[in-house]
């Protein structure tokens, strides 16, 4: 009976003897890579273009950053339960629709209110839609080889944030204009977000008659064993209501909210930064490309590190590399200093893109992953989108992004102590 309610695998995948969460790993590289246009890194090199055009001030363009990541923080509240119960497939590809339309619209506006609501929309389209959507897939579909798996959705992130700047953003801004820009970065979009999402993304492979890693049988009872060192029949889930009540979703998520609140800030306002103390604007795609670079080759080896040794040691190293790289950003007024910083930063958000996912899916389960994911990010929000607004803030008001360096500094020094203080949460004991 049970057999009969498997679903038949896509069609168009070629390479039927190799496990179908493969499928899904390359397809969240490819949507990873696409979304990029709402992320830090490729709207830094739009905000002088723009400011410049349109007269605005550092802050006006700041917080449409703040407003897309507060709106994905809310939305992913709300569509990761529906993530656990449907899979991610429907979210991708209407979150990629919006990105696009977006994207069209960024290309036509004049006031900060039309960049505010649709970078906004566009952001957090982008975060609940397609980021959480191809996270919690990949957490369904690998436990054993989880890290490897989320190494590759880093690497198309991380290779799309490099790439776009360098390629596709800055060259279009030079030759024509960043409207043009905009335009250019909506077909990539359409092409890569909605199409390879609703071809090839699907929920988790027991829909398919399929286990986890594409282990067999007899391996499945031991995955969780070899992932926390507990004997446990098959995978071991925490419901919501449980995480709620271990101490480490409250740790794990002041450190998200906190190392966000940083990261972010810096991926939007390290390029500015380094042209007010006179680095050519040219550098800025080959910056940013260093950056993102760094993290997407990186992003490998993280995902081996931390299936081998423990997630929380890994993600202890990826925060202290980023606090390092505040202090380096405080004397980055040349291009060797900025290259210093974009590796090591660079290294470190490569780090952290890995964790985040990781190790949540590691300390509770992969059945309830999308709604403990999306409170976390639901709590995480208000803090983490106030980042990028604080330091443009700052810059208006200081002529120097230099204090806003120092409190990030501070703030990833909280980052480390709740992670090393986030211990594996045990499972309650059922009384049925």
């Amino acid at each position: 009976m049970r057999e009969q309610q498997h679903q038949p695998l896509p069609r168009l995948w070629p390479f039927k003897n190799v496990f179908y969460g493969w499928a899904v790993v390359g397809t969240s590289a490819l949507v990873s890579f696409a979304q990029v246009p709402m992320y830090g890194p490729v709207l830094s090199v739009f905000v002088n273009p723009i400011e410049q055009e349109l007269g605005w001030a550092r802050w006006e363009t700041s917080v449409a950053f703040a407003l897309g990541s507060l709106g994905g923080s809310v939305f992913s509240s709300i569509i990761g339960g529906q993530l656990d119960r449907y899979g991610a497939r429907t979210a991708v590809v209407v979150a990629g629709m919006i990105v696009t339309g977006v994207l069209l619209g960024l290309a036509v506006m004049t006031e900060p209110w039309h960049f505010w609501g649709l970078f906004g929309l566009g952001r957090t389209s982008a975060l609940a839609g397609v980021n959480l959507g191809v996270t919690v897939a990949l957490g369904n579909w690998f436990i054993r080889k989880r890290g490897r798996a989320v190494s590759f959705m880093s690497i198309g992130l991380r290779a799309g944030q490099a790439m776009v700047p360098l390629v596709i953003a800055t060259p279009i801004i030079l030759a024509y204009s960043w409207r043009h820009a905009y335009v250019a970065l909506a077909v990539m979009t359409f092409l890569l977000i909605a199409l390879p999402g609703w071809l090839f993304i699907r929920r988790r492979p027991e829909d398919f008659g399929l286990l986890p890693d594409g282990a067999r049988p007899d391996e499945a009872a031991g995955q969780r064993a070899d992932i926390r060192g507990q004997d446990a029949d098959g995978e071991v889930s925490f419901t919501l209501a449980e995480a709620k009540r271990t101490a480490s979703f409250w740790l794990l998520t002041i450190a998200t909210m906190t190392v966000f609140f940083a990261q972010t800030a810096v991926n939007v306002h390290a390029v500015p930064s380094v042209e007010d103390r006179g680095v050519s604007p040219a550098f800025s795609g080959a910056f940013v490309f260093i950056i993102m670079g760094t993290a997407a080759l990186s992003s490998y080896a993280w995902g081996a590190f931390m299936d081998k040794v423990h997630v929380r040691w890994g993600t202890a190293l990826a925060t202290v590399l980023s606090a390092v790289a505040m202090i380096i950003l405080l004397f980055a007024d040349n291009i060797p200093v900025a290259i210093v910083f974009g590796v090591v930063f660079g290294l470190g958000t490569g780090g952290w893109t890995i964790a985040q996912t990781v190790i949540f899916a590691n300390y509770y389960g992969r059945r309830h992953l999308g709604a403990i994911r999306g409170l976390s990010q639901l709590l995480a929000g208000p803090v983490s989108a106030t980042g990028a607004v604080l330091a443009g803030a700052i810059k208006d008001l200081t002529e120097s992004y230099e204090l806003a360096f120092l409190i990030f500094f501070v703030a990833l020094v909280v980052v480390l102590m709740a992670v090393l203080l986030a211990k594996p949460p045990r499972k309650p004991v059922s009384n049925a």
